[in-house]
């Protein structure tokens, strides 16, 4: 069943009517129920929440948060000499302007202050407010000896 069916039903439900046929439920049904009206009215907005984050899915590059291959950073590589435009070479590549110029400034080939994008994770926030996997390891005392 696909959602927008499901949000049919679901609707069709709260609203007291048959979801086939559009007639008013008889009274004294399940249906009638504080609950049960409470229960389809949370299903009813989980499926909403779904179709909207799909639709937000849907918008997004295909290759958002993938790893680079050593192939696709080479096309990088050599779209950004030919000059291509970040935004070409963002929409080629599947990925978001900012993923872009994340990858050229960690291979060197331009400074931060040449992004257009701000860097989320970049050296200007503290160590604590970054994600666990983004921190910098403290040396142990035996590494550090």
């Amino acid at each position: 069943m696909n959602d927008q069916r499901a949000l049919q039903i679901l609707h069709s439900l709260v609203q007291g009517a048959d979801p086939f046929t559009g007639t008013e439920l008889q009274g004294g049904t399940v249906l009638q129920n504080g609950d049960v009206i409470r229960a389809l009215l949370t299903g009813l907005n989980a499926v909403k929440e779904r179709v909207v984050r799909a639709g937000r899915r849907a918008a997004l590059p295909r290759n958002i948060g993938r790893a680079w291959t050593p192939e696709e950073q080479e096309r990088l590589v050599q779209a950004f000499k030919n000059r291509d435009s970040l935004d070409d070479i963002a929409e080629k590549h599947g990925r978001t302007l900012r993923a872009i110029e994340a990858r050229l400034q960690l291979i060197g080939m331009i400074t931060e202050q040449e992004r257009k994008t701000k860097d989320r994770f970049g050296a200007d926030q503290s160590d604590e407010s970054l994600p666990a996997g983004r921190r910098k390891r403290k040396p142990t005392k035996s590494a550090a000896s």
